[in-house]
């Protein structure tokens, strides 16, 4: 199954609440004929777009080739947190990596968030950046974890931007009765998602990037001048850049063994006025993810709306109806709205790892690849970008700091990835009901 094409129409955006309010950029030309550069970067999601940007403004003659649009994969489709740290906590980092190790990594997920912000600043993207991400949980226990967490990394990171919640705290903030506690973190934050990827687009193009849209990328040859095929052109580079994450398919297999693509859904709901909640739905404008691994996340939307994303995914086809498939949560969340209107709909094909951190590799010569953010790829993916960016002209020191993360292969390869997805999701999903 190809994920590009099985669920959305070629080089359009989906019918989301952000493509909807998002002012879209004028479409860029698909490659065509023979093509010669400096780096060929393969995708236009965070990673390809902030690795085009660093490029162009180091002076390379950079061309990105992306299938659909800038910012159609789950770059512009995702919740918008940018949360801190990496995907694991820094005590599990410490266990599985060492101390150094685990600070560095530490480190350059802190660089992850002020690029994010930086980048924002220096190009005027609009793209309405709140701070303020709420970990929501579900049992006294997690509250325990997640207090104590929070005391760690002030003790050991010197990070002072975490606010413990207890019961009533929570309630007040978020307004739902099923959270026991949890924290909010002033050092994180949500953004408009396809509004940052757009703004990184015509940052990359100003810079002087060579952009393609509806460019299908058909097959990489690595070699010392690696080729990329499109259904329209031939481009030979001396690096290439694999920034295709979920929608990789089968184009290089050393990578696609270890990363796994999900699906995930997003609603939006009508605006809220009185009659619907509004007063008694996120107090505050933060953003929250919960403690479920099956995980419900949502933010408000400066036009009043609440985006909630969240249900179970157990095959690489859309849900007929994705409003149905996301209100459940929502209405398990939020009892209140299990009425509202939901006025857009939509799903994402994102890609995990065995171990939830990103897999970034040299797999063959003259290739280098970023994928498997896990949901934790707004600013994480950006950063990636850049470091790809780094490694493919010489100053590697990050990017292989980050290369040195354990990443497994998948059992079984791209093969069995579908039948282990429904495995996991379904053993998880039962997990999340049994509250274990």
């Amino acid at each position: 199954m190809n994920l590009l094409f099985s669920n959305d129409r070629p080089g359009a955006y989906p019918a989301s609440w952000y493509a909807a309010v998002t002012p879209p950029l004028p479409p860029f030309a698909p490659a065509r004929g023979e093509i010669r550069a400096d780096i060929c970067v393969v995708g236009g999601g965070y990673t390809g777009l902030s690795a085009a940007l660093h490029l162009a403004q180091a002076g390379a003659d950079v061309v990105l080739v992306e299938a659909h649009r800038m910012g159609f994969g789950a770059s512009g489709r995702n919740g918008g947190q940018v949360g801190t740290g990496q995907r694991l906590h820094q005590d599990e980092l410490e266990q599985r990596l060492g101390d150094a190790h685990a600070a560095r990594l530490w480190h350059l997920a802190e660089d992850a968030k002020a690029l994010v912000a930086r980048l924002i600043a220096d190009h005027a993207i609009a793209c309405d950046y709140r701070p303020g991400i709420v970990e929501a949980e579900w049992t006294a226990s997690g509250v325990s974890h997640a207090h104590a967490y929070a005391e760690k990394l002030l003790r050991d990171y010197e990070y002072d931007l975490i606010e413990p919640l207890g019961c009533n705290e929570i309630a007040a903030l978020i307004g739902s009765p099923v959270y026991k506690g949890g924290v909010v973190d002033w050092g994180a934050g949500h953004l408009n998602p396809l509004a940052f990827a757009l703004g990184l687009a015509r940052a990359a193009a100003a810079a002087g990037a060579h952009l393609h849209e509806n460019s299908v990328v058909t097959a990489i040859e690595p070699g010392a001048r690696p080729v990329v095929l499109t259904d329209k052109a031939r481009i030979t580079a001396d690096k290439v850049i694999v920034a295709a994450n979920g929608y990789l398919g089968n184009l290089v297999p050393q990578v696609a063994a270890h990363v796994m693509p999900i699906n995930n859904f997003v609603v939006a709901t009508a605006p809220l006025d009185a009659g619907t909640g509004k007063g008694t739905v996120l107090a505050r404008e933060v953003a929250v993810a919960d403690s479920k691994f099956v995980i419900n996340y949502f933010r408000p939307t400066p036009d009043g709306r609440l985006l909630f994303g969240g249900g179970e995914s157990y095959g690489y086809r859309f849900p007929r109806d994705i409003r149905a498939v996301v209100r459940k949560p929502l209405a398990q969340v939020f009892p209140q709205l299990a009425d509202v209107e939901l006025t857009h709909a939509w799903g994402g094909t994102l890609a995990i790892t065995r171990t939830r951190l990103p897999h970034l590799a040299a797999p063959a010569p003259g290739l280098l690849s970023a994928s498997g953010y896990s949901g934790h790829g707004v600013a994480l993916a950006t950063l990636a970008g850049r470091l790809l960016a780094e490694a493919s002209r010489g100053s590697a020191a990050d990017f292989e700091t980050m290369t040195n993360l354990p990443c497994p292969r998948f059992p079984g390869g791209s093969a069995l990835r579908q039948p282990l997805l429904v495995l996991a999701m379904s053993w998880f999903a039962l997990r999340d009901r049994l509250g274990l």
